[in-house]
């Protein structure tokens, strides 16, 4: 299914089905015997955002060091090699459903149930801002708490009662904070709404990957295939990702932008190889880009090495510019130096955690997209991302090149 077809079927069929749902699992719970007195089995659901689990990250170390919990994770199961970036999930403890079609999502939705009782599921947190697959996911894993972000008086986004812990959500912090009251809702006293707790900008810091010089050298020899006159000792590698998924499009920065920015920057920096990266099913996109540039030192990466390889890439690499999207946050986990450009959305609440300057033009408009709008906006013509001239971003990579931090 596409993404309308997704959110028209959340709608349609998420709305009856969440309000027949909520008195069965209300009834339910007073059958049951009470929830053990600390989470031992946790299951987090976070369905469409690969993104997001890098940004849940923290939020997960944060209950497995709190609790000692065992985490389970569902996902829609195109997005489950973000998960494995980090393996703060075992393989084992992860559920993929399959959104090909309503009958192949409803097949999963029914098997989900059993695996949760099955695994003896106590908790499960709803990581998602105010969808309603996700909201019956997380009643009808028949958890004894159930926590997640609920509307209270606010109009529209209803999505049932299907929660012993209703958070807030704060559209003024950022999405990561909000993951992390998710996880302290469950070490608080009963409020309302739950969390009643300050969270720091220390909380949210990300794991750092590492490579031995071994793995390294693999990345150079991966990459050579590609350019062979790649030599780390001579050249510094440079990626461009023009890409976003279908989920905002808006997101991306013109074709022809990347192309001036691509032909500027190796005019101006001898030793840069730039590499255009994306998804093997981008390769053609970005072979369009790589001829229009017609430089030697630009190579189409698109496909070049394995997705769980991408930390092991972004660590030999010395920059990256990139649109908002999955990019920006799995460099987060390496030293990578990111530059990303925002539209349609906000830095304030979706900037990476990484080591990264966001470029965002900050119209009137925007952002356009938010929870209250299942980041579905009206605008067919993004001039804020237009908004972001190619000076302005030559000017912040080139910085960084000439400084001590990027050599």
């Amino acid at each position: 299914m596409n993404v309308d077809t997704m959110r028209r079927v959340d709608y349609w069929l998420g709305i009856p089905l969440t309000a027949l749902s909520t008195p069965l699992i209300k009834l339910l719970d007073k059958l049951r015997r009470p929830a053990p007195e600390s989470p031992k089995k946790i299951l987090l659901v976070e369905l469409s955002e690969m993104g997001s689990t890098i940004l849940a990250d923290p939020a997960m170390e944060a209950l497995q060091r709190r609790f000692q919990a065992e985490l389970h994770f569902v996902i829609f199961a195109q997005n489950k090699p973000s998960l494995e970036l980090l393996n703060t999930i075992p393989e084992e403890n992860i559920f993929t459903l399959r959104a090909d079609s309503l009958s192949t999502l409803v097949v999963d939705a029914l098997r989900f149930i059993k695996w949760c009782r099955t695994r003896q599921i106590d908790t499960t947190i709803d990581l998602e801002l105010f969808s309603r697959a996700s909201a019956l996911l997380t009643g009808w894993s028949l958890a004894q708490r159930r926590v997640g972000f609920h509307n209270f008086h606010g109009e529209g986004l209803w999505r049932g009662d299907l929660l012993t812990h209703k958070v807030l959500y704060n559209p003024h912090m950022h999405i990561s904070k909000n993951f992390m009251a998710l996880a302290k809702a469950l070490e608080v006293p009963p409020q309302r709404p739950y969390t009643k707790v300050k969270i720091t900008d220390e909380e949210i810091r990300l794991r750092q990957v590492n490579f031995s010089a071994a793995q390294q050298q693999s990345m150079v020899e991966i990459v050579r295939q590609r350019a062979p006159a790649f030599t780390p000792e001579q050249h510094r590698l440079v990626l461009i990702n023009p890409n976003a998924s279908e989920l905002l499009p808006q997101r991306r920065w013109p074709k022809e932008n990347y192309q001036a920015l691509i032909e500027r920057l190796l005019e101006k920096f001898e030793d840069i190889i730039v590499l255009i990266t994306g998804a093997p099913a981008e390769f053609d996109e970005a072979e369009q880009l790589q001829q229009a540039v017609n430089h030697p030192r630009c190579i189409n990466f698109a496909g070049g090495c394995k997705f769980n390889e991408l930390p092991l890439l972004y660590t030999i690499s010395t920059a990256m510019v990139t649109n908002d999207s999955g990019p920006g946050h799995f460099s987060a986990i390496t030293p990578l130096k990111t530059f990303v450009l925002f539209g349609p959305e906000t830095p304030a609440l979706y900037g990476s955690l990484g080591n990264s300057t966001p470029l965002w033009a900050g119209l009137a408009c925007s952002p356009c997209v938010s929870a209250a709008n299942h980041r579905k906006t009206p605008c067919t013509d993004p001039i804020c991302m237009r908004a972001i001239s190619v000076d302005e971003v030559l000017d912040h990579v080139s910085d960084y090149l000439n400084s001590p931090s990027g050599h």
